[in-house]
């Protein structure tokens, strides 16, 4: 079992979309860097406050609530594929529609602090798995939303995508600018 992830996947290990994300995960320990973005998040965000959780960018754009409310739902999604695939699973799993979660997850009906906790806690599920997944089980592959990804880029997609959440919650939201948004 690892105790750490030094390994990153190829191109060759995940689809072609997922490589926005994957790409985003520095060089180093997959669960040190997993474990640091917790903190990072919190830090980043907890100051904006209850006021400023409810903000979006522009008209339809999501709420900051609401993209932590969806990191959490990727992080589980990523998270059961990564075990499904990791287990030999062989069946078919299907994709997720975030857009179409959304209404029904009512983020912006909770607390920040709430979905920080709730991301937390998630992110500390996924870190327990990837400490005690088999290092062989790495490399086993499986099928979503009809695409074959290996266990690692699942694993792998999970920072990235946090990482990828955190640039645009600085830039387009303007958030860690010294601003809070009310």
């Amino acid at each position: 079992m690892p105790a750490s992830v030094l390994a990153r996947p190829s191109s060759a290990d995940y689809p072609e979309h997922f490589g926005k994300y994957i790409g985003l995960v520095p060089a180093g320990d997959l669960v040190e860097v997993m474990t640091t973005q917790i903190a990072t998040l919190r830090s980043l965000l907890e100051p904006v406050g209850e006021e400023g959780a409810g903000y979006a960018y522009a008209p339809g754009k999501w709420t900051i609530r609401e993209v932590i409310g969806h990191l959490t739902d990727t992080e589980r999604v990523f998270a059961y594929r990564a075990t499904a695939f990791s287990r030999g699973d062989a069946q078919p799993l299907p994709g997720f529609d975030q857009d179409a979660w959304l209404p029904f997850a009512k983020f912006d009906e909770r607390s920040l602090v709430d979905l920080l906790d709730e991301f937390t806690d998630t992110r500390r599920s996924s870190l327990a798995l990837v400490r005690g997944m088999p290092e062989e089980a790495l490399d086993r592959r499986g099928i979503a939303n009809g695409k074959e990804i290996s266990v690692l880029s699942c694993i792998c997609n999970m920072p990235g995508h946090v990482k990828y959440h955190i640039d645009h919650l600085q830039k387009v939201y303007g958030i860690g600018a010294g601003e809070v948004r009310a």
